[in-house]
Order: structure tokens, then C-alpha cells, then sequence
């Protein structure tokens, strides 16, 4: 069984029959030639009406229901409705090549059909029947470059609705991944305060009743922000569409307050005057958050150093330092997540150990004039 007709196709059909019935009836002669016998008049007739039936059976079958046509051709005169519908379904749904063996077989009829019925004007028939035959292959070839075109097109935007869909969805899961690394950031930064603070209370049995109630509502007041950021980046990444809260570098400040009040000695040199990019000013401050984490965790209690200094047109140099423990510090994911976030600002970030027994992290990010 081929596709299912649908109501074009039905019409298109239907015209098609009555257009090849009307022909059919113009062109057929009664017998008004004496040469011609009254058997194959009447058979004449009634193969049209057969031949105009089977356009229904055009689209499953059209090369073979042209070659038929074709030979019925060769004697009757009613068929040559139905032959020119053929001809042009040919045109339609097969290539040219096709359409130009069946156009010289229907030639090769009509040469036939004007010995057997003794045409005189033979020269005239053939000019004639070649016309219609161009005329119609040329219009079922016009058709069928047409839908080919209108298919190309039909492919072409389902090829791009389909590049944008996954472009779409690669995007989406690189913003995944970017909030992975801000909850990374986040949450690294406030449970290292937490650790300081709980250590703290751990290696002073004999702090004071005033002491211990002030570090137990740090790690409160620090445990319940580190549940409400958790909250943003949990329904960020539930939400089909959104953005995680970014700082700004304005907030570098604040950034520092918190660690001074977790009792980290911390000693900031800010120099940095003008519009900054919001991308730029984003970054430094992750730099300086990851650099504050692993200073808490990597020697806790030392001091740390941190100057920012940069201008329009010069770029901005962060720079973090802290006494550093013999033991070896390997490079974990938070440097690695530093190294990609500038490179990503087209910066450059180094880290390492310097002659006089320090760790240093520096990052240099572009800040255009």
C-alpha cells in the first residue's frame, strides 16, 4: 500500500480524471474515416475509458501505466487524455532521464498510430504530438524541481531548528556547569570559616561563656548562609531558565570583613578606580574568595596579604600571600577553576611557592581603557 491520499491529492486526482475524460472525448473520432474499421472505433473508445480509470492508480504505478498508455496509444484515438496525464506524473515523481525514455516511447506511438490510422497529414501529427509531449514533460519537470526545492528548504530548517536545539541544550549545560563551580566557590568559602570557627572552640576549653555564645553564632549566622546560597543554586538549577546571583567587585570589601571576623588576619591593598568590566571584576573577586579558602585551609591562622591594584587600559593584578606549611600543596580543583576562569577573560594566572617560603597566587585579567 502507498501513503495515504490526502484532500489535495484527492482534488489534484479528480481533476486530473475529468480533464483526461474531456480529452478523451474531444480527441475521439466516431468513424467519420471510411478507412478506419467500426470494430476498432468502438474498441478505440472503450480503452480511453479504461486507460482514464487507471489515473487513479498514477501515483503507485507511473511509469508502468505510461508504457500501457503507450502501446493503447499506438491505435486509440480517447486515450490521448490519459497518455498526457501520464506523461506528466512521469515528469513529477521520476527523474528527467525517465520522463525522456517514456517521451520517446509515446514519439514512437504516435508514428504507429499514424500508419494504422492512415493519417495523410502525418508530418503535422508528429509536430504536433511533439509539442504536447515537451509541453507537458516540462511542466511535470518544473513541478518536481519545485517540491524538490521546497523539500531542500523543509530539510535545511529542520537542520536548524535541530543544530539550535542542541546548541541550546550545550549551552544549558555549560551554564550547569558554571553554577557547579560557583557552588564550588560558595559553599567552599563559608564551610572553611565554619572549620576555623569550630576549630577555634575545639582548642580553647578555656575560652569564656561570652567567647563561645560569639563563635556559636558565627557558625549559626555562617551555616544558615551557607544553606541559603545551597537554596539559590538548587532552584537555578531546577529552573528551565535563570542565573545564579553573581558578586561584583564592589563586594570585595565585605568579602574580607568576613574573613577578619572569623579571626583571620587579613590585610587588603585596593587600588582600582574606574568602570571596570562586570565579567573582570567577577572574576578577581573568585580569585580572591578561592585564595582565602586555601589560605583557611592550608595554614590556618597565618596572615594573608591581598592587593588589587589596576587602572583602565593597564588591566588588574590580584595578587594573594600567606606563610606557607612545609608540606607539599597540590593543585586542586579550585587553582584549576581559577586557571580557566581567567583564561577565559583572556587573563593568566600563576601559583607557587616563592624563595622566601610563601605561597603566592597571582592573576593578571585585561581591563580595557
Amino acid at each position: 500500500m502507498g501513503p495515504k491520499r490526502s484532500t489535495r491529492d484527492w482534488i489534484v486526482d479528480s481533476v486530473a480524471f475529468v480533464a483526461a475524460i474531456l480529452i478523451a472525448l474531444f480527441t475521439y473520432s466516431d468513424g467519420e474515416s471510411d478507412a478506419v474499421p467500426r470494430l476498432l472505433l468502438a474498441f478505440d473508445f472503450w480503452t480511453g475509458m479504461v486507460l482514464c480509470l487507471t489515473l487513479w492508480f498514477r501515483r503507485r504505478w507511473p511509469v508502468q501505466l505510461a508504457l500501457i498508455a503507450c502501446v493503447l496509444s499506438t491505435y486509440s484515438d480517447s486515450a490521448a487524455g490519459p497518455t498526457l496525464v501520464l506523461i506528466m506524473t512521469v515528469a513529477v515523481h521520476k527523474p528527467w532521464r525517465t520522463s525522456v525514455w517514456v517521451f520517446a516511447a509515446n514519439f514512437v506511438a504516435t508514428v504507429i498510430y499514424a500508419r494504422v490510422r492512415h493519417i495523410q497529414d502525418w508530418k503535422t501529427l508528429l509536430v504536433i504530438a511533439a509539442i504536447l509531449y515537451v509541453a507537458v514533460a516540462g511542466w511535470g519537470q518544473y513541478i518536481r524541481s519545485r517540491r524538490q526545492l521546497l523539500q531542500t528548504l523543509r530539510d535545511r530548517a529542520d537542520r536548524a531548528e535541530t543544530v539550535a536545539k542542541l546548541q541550546a541544550e550545550q549551552a544549558q549545560l555549560r551554564a550547569r556547569e558554571e553554577i557547579a563551580r560557583e557552588m564550588h566557590d560558595v559553599l567552599g568559602h563559608r564551610l572553611s570559616l565554619l572549620s576555623v570557627h569550630a576549630g577555634a572552640l575545639a582548642y580553647r576549653p578555656d575560652a569564656s561563656t561570652e567567647e563561645v555564645a560569639g563563635a556559636a553564632e558565627i557558625i549559626r549566622a555562617s551555616a544558615h548562609q551557607a544553606l541559603q546560597d545551597l537554596r539559590e543554586v538548587i532552584g537555578v538549577l531546577r529552573a528551565p531558565v535563570g542565573e545564579l546571583p553573581q558578586p561584583a567587585f564592589a563586594d570585595l570589601p565585605e568579602l574580607v570583613e568576613g574573613s577578619r571576623a572569623a579571626g583571620i588576619p587579613v590585610e587588603l591593598t585596593l587600588d582600582a578606580d574606574g568602570p571596570m568590566p562586570e565579567h573582570v571584576g567577577r572574576t578577581a573577586y573568585r580569585i580572591v574568595q578561592e585564595g582565602l579558602t586555601n589560605a583557611v585551609k592550608h595554614a590556618p591562622g597565618e596572615p594573608v596579604t591581598i592587593s588589587v591594584v589596576g587602572a583602565p587600559g593597564n588591566g588588574l593584578s590580584v595578587e594573594l600571600r600567606n606563610p606557607a606549611p612545609h608540606r607539599r600543596r597540590g593543585d586542586g580543583q579550585g587553582l584549576k577553576g581559577l586557571t580557566e576562569r581567567a583564561a577565559l577573560v583572556d587573563g593568566r594566572l600563576e601559583h607557587g611557592r616563592t624563595p622566601t617560603g610563601d605561597f603566592r597566587l597571582y592573576a593578571w585579567l585585561p581591563w580595557p581603557a
